[in-house]
């Protein structure tokens, strides 16, 4: 149930750990893209700055979302990624209403 949501999460990788990053966000995003009401789940990279990923998601619900977020390959990868990078993860979750119609 609930609305369909979506989030963007921002992360900032030290240069020289960006290749680990890149290798372990692969299989996290394979892993993701598998789970119950997952719409569209994939990693980024800023045009601005290479060492800037941003992840897309959209779920079909807020339960959904925090299903992922409780998944063990999340906590794998939240204990994996950490070291790598320069600043915390910047999580945005959105409200897909249309606050502008067109």
């Amino acid at each position: 149930g609930g609305p369909m949501i979506y989030v963007v999460a921002t992360t900032k990788v030290k240069p020289e750990n960006r290749a680990a990053y890149i290798d372990g966000a692969k299989a996290c995003v394979a892993a993701t893209q598998k789970e119950a009401g997952c719409i569209y789940y994939d990693s980024h990279t800023s045009i601005n700055d290479p060492n800037t990923f941003v992840v897309v998601e959209r779920w079909e619900s807020r339960e959904a979302l925090d299903a992922h977020s409780k998944a063990p390959h999340m906590a794998v990868w939240r204990e994996l990624s950490g070291p790598f990078k320069a600043s915390p993860t910047v999580i945005e979750i959105i409200d897909p209403a249309n606050v502008i119609k067109r």
